[in-house]
């Protein structure tokens, strides 16, 4: 409870595919607001996560029967598998490695990821994100990522990298 009549719900849901069963409907439902509004309204922002899970926030005014979702980015492993077309990683990451994404692949989650990761340059969340390949076993371009973290370190995706990106 935050404010007087105000409820706040955070939930995990499967991008594009919330219901209203537990955890919503229950913490919802108390609330008098419409639990299928909240559901297709949570649908509706995570359809771009499809099939992915999606921290989300509602917030509920159980007076006013308004509601107000929020969305948190899916972690970076759910983005880098995505791309890879995978459902999971691997299960012996330093061993097997399971797909291979490219380099600009690896730039589209750090660009999703960039507000959340504390790193201070684009160039750091690209090497954040060539850590978690790294842990989920894809390599990248058909390199091990560590190899990718050195040609970056030494300034070879320097062109690459922009800053405003």
């Amino acid at each position: 409870m935050s404010e007087r009549g105000k409820i706040v719900v955070r939930a995990m849901v499967t991008g594009g595919a919330a219901s209203g069963g537990p955890p919503i409907g229950p913490a919802v439902g108390p609330t008098g607001i419409n639990i299928k509004d909240v559901v297709d309204e949570i649908n509706a922002q995570t359809m771009v996560f499809k099939g992915l899970t999606v921290p989300v926030r509602i917030e509920c005014d159980a007076e006013t029967k308004q509601f107000e979702i929020f969305i948190e980015t899916p972690s970076t492993a759910s983005l880098l598998l995505k791309e890879a077309g995978l459902e999971k990683g691997s299960s012996n990451a330093g061993e097997e490695k399971i797909s291979d994404v490219t380099f600009e692949q690896i730039k589209n989650v750090a660009k999703a990821k960039r507000d959340i990761f504390l790193d201070k340059t684009f160039k750091a969340c690209v090497k954040t994100v060539l850590g978690t390949a790294l842990s989920v076993g894809v390599t990248v371009d058909g390199e091990d990522p560590r190899v990718i973290q050195e040609r970056i370190d030494n300034g070879d995706y320097d062109d690459m990298i922009k800053e405003d990106t």
